[in-house]
C-alpha cells in the first residue's frame, strides 16, 4: 500500500501511515489551457479538460481527464492510498534522461544538475483516485502527474491567438495576468488607505519590491484621478509575505494647479515594509520634446520567449541575455526583454502599475552577467539577493498590452551592492520610462545557505 504524502514543494508518493492533516481543504477549477504532459519525450496526456486541484498548504495539481492519458505507456504499480482523497492505483514508467526534473528529484534520485539533464527514475510519476472520498466523488475520473518528474505544461493561448504569440508555460504556474492585476488593483479602504488582495506561489511565498511601487502607483492615481505618475521612488526595507494582504497609506505633502506631491507607506499587519514618495502632474503642452533612442536589438519576434510562470503575460529574452544556470556564459551586464499582457482593463493606473512590476526582475541578473561562477541560480540559497531600491521616471501614459522593450544595464557592483540604469521603449522605439535599482548581492553571514530558500532575501 502507498500513502500520498507531500515532501518539500512537491508531491510524492510514500509507503507508511499517514493522518489527515487539520484544516486541510480541497478546491478544483477548471483550467482554461490546452494542458499537456510529457515523459521520456514522449506526449503522455494532452486535454482541453484539465483540472486544477488545490490543497491546503500544498502547490496545486494539475488532473487530466483519464480518457486523455496513456496509461499504456506505463505499468500500474499498485494502490495509492490518501487519507484525505480516498484510495486508487499508480503508475511508473522507465527511467528517463530529460531536462524536466525540478529541484529535489534531480539532486536525490540523479546527483545531477537540477537546472541541466538528468537522469529521473519513473518511480510512481502517476496517479488516479478511482475510489475517492465521499465528498470528492469528481476525482474518479482524473488522473494527475508528478510534475516534479514529468513535464506538465500549459499551452498559453486563446482561440484568437495567432500562432507567433503562443507559449508554452511549466505547470504549476504562479497564476493568471488576470490574478496579477487582480493584486496590483488596490482597494479604497477609507480616506488615503488602499489594501490589495493576495496571492503566494507555496515555492516562494515573498511579495517582489518592484510589485509594490507598482501597486502604490496604482494607489497614487486613484488618489489624483486626471494626474499622471511621473516619478516615484521607494525604499523597500522589510520582505513582505505574499500570503497577507498589504496595506498602503498616501499622504498628501502638496497639491497645486499642476502637481501632487504624496508619500506612501506599504505595512503588513501594522509593520512597515516600504515607504516611498510620488509625484503627480497634470502635464502641458510640449515645450521641447526628445527621447534617447535605444540600442539596436532584435525585435519581440526575433527573441526567445521566456517563461516567468504567469500565463497571459508574454515575455521574451533578446540572444538569449538572462539564464538561471549555474553555468550559463559570461556576457555584458545589460539585459533586454520585451513583455506584454495579452489583456489588460482600460485603465491608465493599472497600465502603469503593470510597467513598474516588472523593474525589479532583470537588474541583479544584468550585474552578475559578467562575472563567472556567480548567478541567478544562487539567490537565496548560498547567496542573499534582494532589491533595496526603485526609482522611476515615466514619460507618457503606457500601455503594458503592447510590447514593451526593458533595456537593463548595470552601471556598479562591489560592496555588496548593484546599481543599475534602465529605460523602456515600446516597439517603435518611444522612451517611455526611465528607472534605477538599487540590490544587494551578499554572502550569508559565515558563508553558509540560507536556512529556508522559499523565503530568505
Amino acid at each position: 500500500m502507498m500513502i500520498a504524502t507531500t515532501h518539500g514543494a512537491g508531491t510524492r508518493l510514500e509507503t507508511g501511515d499517514a493522518a489527515p492533516a487539520a484544516g486541510r481543504t480541497i478546491s478544483r477549477q477548471s483550467c482554461p489551457y490546452r494542458a499537456r504532459a510529457w515523459w521520456a519525450g514522449q506526449l503522455v496526456a494532452e486535454s482541453t479538460a484539465a483540472v486544477v486541484v488545490r490543497e491546503t498548504g500544498q502547490e496545486p495539481v494539475l488532473y487530466f481527464p483519464r480518457s486523455d492519458v496513456r496509461f499504456d505507456l506505463f505499468e500500474d504499480t499498485g494502490e495509492v492510498v490518501c487519507p484525505v482523497k480516498g484510495t486508487g492505483r499508480r503508475w511508473s514508467g522507465e527511467a528517463s534522461t530529460s531536462p524536466v526534473a525540478r529541484g529535489g528529484w534531480a539532486r536525490e534520485d540523479a546527483g545531477g544538475d537540477p537546472a541541466g539533464t538528468t537522469a529521473v527514475d519513473g518511480r510512481d510519476l502517476a496517479w488516479c483516485y478511482s475510489q475517492p472520498a465521499p465528498e470528492l466523488g469528481w476525482l474518479a475520473e482524473l488522473a494527475a502527474f508528478d510534475h516534479d518528474r514529468v513535464r506538465v505544461e500549459l499551452v498559453d493561448a486563446t482561440d484568437d491567438t495567432q500562432l507567433r504569440d503562443v507559449t508554452v508555460k511549466r505547470f504549476p504556474t504562479w497564476g493568471d495576468a488576470a490574478d496579477l492585476i487582480d493584486i496590483m488593483n488596490v482597494r479604497p479602504v477609507g480616506d488615503d488607505h488602499y489594501v490589495s488582495v493576495a496571492l503566494a506561489d507555496v515555492r516562494r511565498p515573498v511579495v517582489e519590491a518592484s510589485q509594490m511601487l507598482g501597486q502604490a502607483i496604482v494607489a497614487a492615481g486613484r488618489h489624483a484621478p486626471g494626474r499622471r505618475v511621473v516619478s516615484a521612488h521607494m525604499v523597500f526595507h522589510r520582505a513582505a509575505d505574499a500570503r497577507e494582504p498589504l496595506e498602503f497609506t498616501l499622504t498628501e505633502v502638496s497639491s497645486g494647479r499642476s502637481f501632487t506631491t504624496l508619500t506612501a507607506r506599504v505595512a503588513q499587519n501594522g509593520r512597515g515594509r516600504a515607504i516611498g514618495t510620488l509625484l503627480l502632474d497634470a502635464t502641458a503642452a510640449d515645450v521641447v520634446r526628445h527621447g534617447g533612442a535605444p540600442p539596436a536589438c532584435p525585435g519581440p519576434y526575433d527573441s526567445e520567449p521566456y517563461d516567468m510562470s504567469v500565463l497571459g503575460r508574454d515575455i521574451r529574452m533578446v540572444d538569449g541575455g538572462y539564464s538561471e544556470a549555474p553555468d550559463a556564459p559570461i556576457g555584458p551586464p545589460e539585459i533586454d526583454a520585451w513583455v506584454r499582457f495579452r489583456s489588460v482593463p482600460a485603465d491608465p493606473c493599472l497600465h502603469a502599475g503593470l510597467l513598474a512590476q516588472f523593474t525589479g526582475h532583470l537588474s541583479i541578473a544584468a550585474a552578475l552577467r559578467p562575472h563567472a561562477a556567480v548567478s541567478q541560480n544562487q539567490a537565496h540559497r548560498s547567496l542573499s539577493m534582494g532589491i533595496n531600491a526603485i526609482s522611476i521616471s515615466l514619460h507618457a501614459d503606457v500601455r503594458a498590452d503592447r510590447w514593451l522593450r526593458y533595456h537593463h544595464r548595470s552601471t556598479f557592483a562591489g560592496d555588496g551592492m548593484t546599481h543599475s540604469v534602465c529605460d523602456v521603449h515600446t516597439e517603435s522605439q518611444e522612451l517611455v520610462a526611465s528607472f534605477t535599482v538599487d540590490a544587494m548581492v551578499r554572502a550569508f553571514p559565515g558563508g553558509g545557505h540560507a536556512d529556508d530558500d522559499r523565503t530568505a532575501l
